[in-house]
Order: C-alpha cells, then structure tokens, then sequence
C-alpha cells in the first residue's frame, strides 16, 4: 500500500478502505480473511486504518458485495456473470479470458466462446466448480466490445450454390466468414481480400460478411505485404486529397520565419543516419566557446511548423500516428513531400528544426541548455558507418569534432547505466531483398559506438525538455505534458526468469530497483555470444512492462529516468508532434492543451504504435519463412526458444528463423507439457526436452500463406 495515501493529521476517506477491500478479496475470490489478515496485506497497521477495515468490512456485508464465511471470516460475493475481460484466443481454439483484479485467467473451451473472437471485451460465466485441472474455467455469455470487424483472407467461391466463405489468415480466428455473391465487389476465386463482418449469430457456424477491398493474387509478394498492413487496420498509401495538401505546402525557408528564430547556420552540423534512410530528422552541432565549454545541438524537423492543428495534414499524421517499418518498406506518417524533402535535414540545405542546445565543460559536465525554433544548414551527411570508421581510426572529416562528441557520450552512457538504466542491445534481424522482393539473404545488425553516440544525445534532448517542461509548468498553471513511461517489471515475471536462468548457471539479484537493473545488465553482458543469448534477451523482455504514452508520470524504467518524453523523431512520430507544440506553447505563454483530449491522444498513439509494431514482426515473420522455403529438407543447428502444449518452438542458430515441432511428430514416446519448468517429458523415457536445449533440426514445410515453419527434430 503506497503510504502517500494517508496524511499525519487526516486519513483517507471510508471509500477508499472499501475499494482497497473489494479489490483484494476480488483478486482472492476463493480464500477467506479476517480483518487482521486484510489489513496486513494491505499495509495497514494503525488505531485509524484498523478502525476503517473494520467499518468498511461491515459496510460491504451489508451491501452484500461480501459475505462473512466463518465468524470474523470474509470472502467476496462475486457475480461472475457479471465479470468482464479480454478473449485471447490460443491456435488450438481454445482461449482465456482475462479480468482485471482476478488472479490468474480464465479458461475458455472453443465450444463455450459465445462467437466471440480474440481480442473482444467480454462478459464471461465461471463455472460452479471452476477449478479443473488446475484452471478456472468460464463461458462467454456476451460481447461487450468487438476488438475488430475488418479481417484478411481469401475467398473461397462455391460456383453451385453462388456464395462464398472467406478463409481468414489470422489462425486466431476460428471460423470462415460467409459472403453472399453481390457482396464479393468483384473478387475472384482464391483471391486475397479485406472483409467486414456484418452479421453474427451465435446459432449459426458462421458470421456473414462484405468484401470492401480486393487486394489481389495471394502469391504475389506486393499483395502479402498489404494484406499484412490491412490486417492491422494500417494504411497502405495516402488518398489523392492528403497528397494534394502537402504538394501546396509554401516550404521555402523565408526571411520573415528566419527572422523569430535563432539563426545556427553558421554552425558546423551534419547528421549521422543508417544508409539507407531517406528522412533525417535529427543533426548534431558542435562548436567551441569562448571559455572553452562545447556548445552541443541537437536539432530536430519542426514539423509542427508545416502540421498545423485542424488542417488535412495534421488529422492524417494524428490518424496514422507513427511510420510502419516493414521488412522491405517504410509506410510514412507524413506524406514524401514532407518526410523525405521539407523536414528531412539533408546536406547543404536550411531547414527549420526545434532545438535542445547543451553547453558542456571539457570533462563532459553538462553546465546550461536552451531549448527554441532554429534555422540550420547542414554541413555533411554521415552513415553509421562512416562515423564508426572515424570514431575507430580517429581519421575522416570532422573527426575532431566526432571523437569529443563520442567521449561525452560514452560517459553519459556509463552514469546512466549506473544509475540503474537497461542496456538491451538486440541484434536486429535483415534481409537482402531483390526489387521483386524475394529475400536474397539474412544478415544481423547491431548497435556499434556511433549508434550509441546518437542515441545518448537523443536520450539527452527527450529527457531534458520533458524535465524543462514538467518542472518549470509547476509554477506556470494548466501546461499539461505528455510522457514516455515504462512502469517497474512485474514481480512474478522477474522470479520466473531468475529460476530459469539459474539452469544456464546465471544469477539475478532482485533486492532494490538499482541491484535489479544492475543484475539484468549483467545477465545480457553475460549471455552476448552464447547459444541461449537470444532466448534469454527475449525472456528478459518479455518480464517488462510495455512502455506508453501518458499525462500522467510515473518514469520511466528502462531508461532510469523520472522525467522522459519523447521530441526527436517527429516526421516518423505523432507524440513528438505533440512534444513540439507544447514546448512552444510553454515557451510562448500560450494556452496548453486540454488534460482529457492530451490523455485521448496519448492513448491512441500508444495504439497504433502496438499495431505498427505487429505489423513489422509479422512482415519479418513472411520474410523468414519465404527465404527458407528453399531450404525444406535441410538440417540446422537451433536452440529450443519456446515450449508449449502443443510442440517446441526451435529458433535456427545461423540465421535466427524459427519453427515448430509439433508434440504429436515426436514418435519416439508421449510427451506432456510442464509448463512450470519450460519443458516436457516424456512419460515411458522419463526424457526431458526444455528452453535452451541446443538441436538438429530438419526443416519439414514453409508455409508462406500462413507464416509459419514445421520442423521435425533429427537428434536432441
């Protein structure tokens, strides 16, 4: 219990013992307490709070919200039928439904799914003995929310009977959608199409839908990629009147704009981005002052200057909300006008840009800041590479310039990993992609000094203008912010791992927020090169929090920081935008944004940027499996990354795709899954099969259409 709750001279209010209570027994509906048990698990322990659990557990019976089991013994009286959460369907069919403030989920067989689909807000029947087999099990007696009614598939034409089923991709999905013919809007036969679900009825095997989009021959590789977009609800390109708008954007750099801002063309700037990028949203600039500090810039696209609010252009980029990195194309936010031309801070050009300006001593002591609209010419455009080989061999244009900056960045890179920051430094996987993309190759790219350079001083920036704003706006009244925030991991989570691990030898401390994260750094130092690092690296992950979008502050985990916003990457970014505009507004006194509308914003980009990241592991997923197509037949060397009920999941050592093996091809014994150890077991043998276990593999079929490897396993 968070002991800012109560004041010294007055507690909290009867109410809030009465939902601290409900909550608790609710979370431990099948157990009894008494008021002592109550108040201890709830970190209460004074005359004051006593008194309070006592009245509330009164209030409650007589509400009839909890019953009183034996004498002084309480236990919540729970309507189950009236319990609603969210349907996450397994491919078996199956599913659980889980309830904020329940413990554990609950089990959903597929007859008893209501014709609900995975990802709808339901209401759900627990059964009368609902514990089975270790499971709470419930039905679905009604669907509050759908998740979704616009689905990918192709169609499936039944010439006798003139109507159609549209088989759906997503193996979530556990039913065919029925199209009558003048719904096809002339799709053909085994054709990828978008449908909409018009009709359900729990009584019939099939809901009944209208195709709105003919996408085209499912094997054509064009065509996969926008079935994997439309499956997310994410555009494919912008519409003819979006396009127009940005073309009659007035993007020159005017005399009259030049004149509001701080003039920093004549500071040596230049850019460091990946090769192949075409929008460059951020540019460092470096020069000495007089007393010898360094004045180092960090300069990002305004592009709030050419967004204005309410405008075409604005709505869109608010829509869209971030760019969609696919295997082999980037889905823009802000039409080509805007993301690759005006915003992007190309070589040899002035460009308008919002900045963060750090004054540092010698010996890397940040001594002042300035934030504010600029002009700025950028003097040369680096790859990370090409900044790599200068900071390596100390030779190459502006080297001087480019050592000092790495130096500082290096020691702001070991305080912030000392004070308690993570360091997840995943090797990211990419393919050689020909013009008719068919993957040539699978390379792997990982972050090298110039990329950590780039990333402490856009570290720097974001977290200095979400502490200028946040702090300075507590004297200022109404300036609302919004936040980047990564909550502490879950404590279950983190126990899981440190038992796992612990069979890999590893040890992880989890007494204090610093020792953790020290502990986790050293688990990924300790892992880098060894046959488990990628399964662990995920698992490590996996026990994170999600981080978000938020008004509301609670710091932000993985970075260490108490105060983090995001304000560097605006043409790819909506919550920059934002970022941009409050600053401004804050700097200029002008009015802030509405606290509600700010909270709506955030909790939409948060949103697309979840789809926008399905969509990318998706395409990367198709990309793996077509490229190993070829390889079916073949052995490989891979590490068991996953063990469920129905097989093992083996992530291929050399090129890191994975597939299955299913339970029922293993003939060699029975195997039962045991889910506490991350293994199974083989019932005659006694042979146990776990995470992390180094395999052959055979690679038995790649199915493109459904993204997905069979394995068979060759010797274990």
């Amino acid at each position: 219990m968070n002991k800012k709750h109560f004041g010294k001279k007055k507690g909290p209010k009867l109410g809030f013992f009465l939902q601290s209570i409900e909550k608790f027994l609710l979370k431990n509906h099948n157990q009894s307490y008494n008021y002592k048990q109550i108040a201890k698990a709830l970190e209460l322990s004074t005359k004051f709070q006593l008194e309070n659990v006592i009245k509330a557990l009164h209030q409650l019976v007589q509400e009839g919200k909890i019953k009183e089991e034996d004498k002084g013994k309480y236990q919540i009286c729970v309507k189950f039928s009236e319990l609603q959460g969210v349907l996450d369907v397994t491919k078996s069919g199956n599913g659980f439904v889980m309830v904020d403030g329940l413990e554990g989920d609950i089990y959903i067989s597929e007859k008893d799914m209501g014709g609900a689909f995975h990802g709808d807000t339901v209401s759900v029947l627990v059964a009368q003995s609902p514990k089975k087999e270790g499971k709470t099990k419930g039905k679905i007696t009604g669907i509050i929310q759908r998740a979704k009614e616009v689905f990918v598939g192709n169609l499936s034409y039944d010439s006798a009977r003139n109507f159609g089923f549209v088989i759906i991709d997503n193996n979530q999905f556990h039913s065919d959608i029925y199209i009558k013919k003048e719904d096809f809007k002339g799709a053909k036969d085994g054709e990828k199409v978008v449908v909409k679900i018009v009709k359900w009825s729990t009584t019939k095997s099939s809901p009944t839908g209208e195709i709105i989009q003919v996408l085209g021959d499912p094997k054509d590789h064009q065509v996969k990629m926008h079935a994997i977009l439309a499956e997310y609800n994410l555009p494919i390109e912008f519409d003819p009147e979006v396009e127009r708008a940005a073309k009659e954007l007035d993007t020159r750099i005017l005399p009259e704009e030049i004149a509001k801002r701080k003039d920093m063309r004549g500071v040596l700037t230049f850019t460091i981005d990946p090769e192949d990028a075409k929008d460059f949203d951020d540019a460092l600039s470096f020069e000495i002052l007089e007393n010898g500090n360094y004045s180092i810039g960090v300069h990002i696209a305004d592009v709030a200057h050419y967004l204005q609010p309410g405008t075409l252009l604005d709505q869109e980029a608010q829509a869209r909300a971030t760019s969609i990195y696919l295997v082999d194309r980037v889905v823009p936010m802000l039409p080509e006008v805007l993301s690759n031309f005006a915003c992007s801070l190309r070589p040899n050009e002035d460009k308008y840009t919002f900045s963060a300006v750090f004054e540092f001593s010698p010996t890397g002591v940040l001594k002042d800041q300035w934030f504010g609209r600029t002009v700025i010419h950028s003097n040369k455009r680096f790859t990370y590479q090409q900044a790599q080989d200068i900071i390596e061999t100390k030779e190459g244009d502006f080297a001087t310039e480019i050592l000092i900056l790495d130096k500082i960045a290096k020691k702001m890179r070991a305080k912030r990993i000392q004070e308690g920051a993570l360091t997840f430094d995943r090797v990211e996987v990419k393919f050689n992609v020909s013009p008719q993309g068919d993957p040539l190759g699978i390379f792997f790219k990982q972050s090298k000094d110039a990329n950590h350079l780039i990333e402490e001083y856009m570290l720097l920036a974001n977290k200095k203008v979400s502490e200028f704003v946040s702090l300075k706006s507590k004297k200022a009244s109404g300036y609302n912010f919004l936040y980047r925030i990564h909550d502490e991991p879950n404590p279950e989570k983190l126990q899981n791992l440190k038992r796992f691990v612990s069979q890999f030898g590893y040890e992880i401390q989890l007494q204090g927020k610093k020792k953790i994260a020290q502990s986790l750094n050293q688990l990924l130092l300790d892992v880098k090169g060894k046959p488990e690092e990628s399964m662990i690296e995920t698992l490590t992950l996996r026990s994170m929090s999600k981080a978000e979008y938020s008004t509301q502050n609670i710091g932000h985990y993985g970075l260490g920081f108490e105060y983090y916003s995001h304000f560097t990457s605006p043409i790819r970014r909506y919550p920059d935008v934002l970022a941009h505009r409050i600053l401004q507004q804050f700097l200029e006194g002008d009015k802030p944004y509405n606290l509600e509308e700010l909270e709506g914003l955030c909790k939409h980009c948060s949103s697309r940027e979840k789809l926008a990241s399905e969509a990318e592991r998706e395409s990367i997923k198709y990309m793996q499996v077509k490229y190993m197509e070829q390889f079916v037949g073949e052995t490989f060397d891979g590490v068991i990354t996953g063990v469920t009920e129905w097989g093992i999941y083996v992530e291929i050592t050399e090129n890191r795709s994975e597939g299955l093996i299913r339970l029922k091809s293993l003939m060699d014994d029975h195997y039962i899954f045991d889910a506490q150890n991350y293994c199974i077991k083989g019932q005659g043998s006694g042979k146990i099969i776990t995470l992390g276990d180094k395999v052959k593999i055979k690679v038995k079929s790649a199915d493109i259409e459904k993204k997905q490897l069979d394995f068979e396993l060759v010797e274990n």
